[in-house]
């Protein structure tokens, strides 16, 4: 029997539309960030970034590409933030932290 848990599963008819491009997380043309995917394995001090997924300026799905690939179990918002604030990124702003689903 496993014991791994999901956070913030997906919703119904996610993966329904198209990705139309991928934006940096710093691009002004980014509006939002609808979904930060996190895996990981029981034990394992780190999450593994599996995609992030948001909206452009024009409503569009886009893949997020992200400076980081791993994030600590112990506190991921810290770890963002202080991507973010590296990035010069308003992270709360764009919904990242928000929209994080984890799967171990």
């Amino acid at each position: 029997m496993s014991n791994c848990i999901e956070t913030n599963p997906m919703p119904a008819g996610f993966h329904d539309e198209s990705l139309v491009a991928t934006l940096d997380w710093s691009s002004p043309d980014l509006a939002c960030v609808l979904r930060l995917r996190l895996l990981s394995d029981p034990g394992f001090p780190a999450w593994d970034v599996s995609y992030c997924v948001g909206r452009n300026r024009a409503g569009q799905k886009v893949r997020v590409a992200l400076p980081f690939s791993q994030l600590p179990k112990g506190n991921i918002k810290g770890a963002i933030l202080a991507h973010a604030r590296a990035a010069k990124v308003y992270a709360k702003g764009l919904g990242i932290l928000d929209s994080i689903s984890t799967l171990c």
